[in-house]
């Protein structure tokens, strides 16, 4: 859970890019969108293995350059 106090002469603008700042960075606001809606077991690991396969390109991409 994300606190931030609004210190004395400190205007709403910059409290509230602290304040969002902190929940990007707790990753708050990513794990809500990912729970938004149920997702199949079998859809979890399809994109995990998407992503496995994203990796591995990228990297063999970053291997030819070097």
């Amino acid at each position: 859970m994300v606190k931030q106090e609004k210190r004395q002469g400190e205007s709403f603008d910059n409290f509230y890019k602290k304040f969002k700042r902190k929940l990007k960075n707790e990753g708050t606001l990513q794990e809500l969108r990912k729970r938004e809606f149920f997702t199949k077991p079998s859809d979890i690991k399809k994109e995990k293995e998407k992503q496995a396969r994203n990796r591995t390109r990228m990297q063999q991409k970053a291997d030819e350059l070097t």
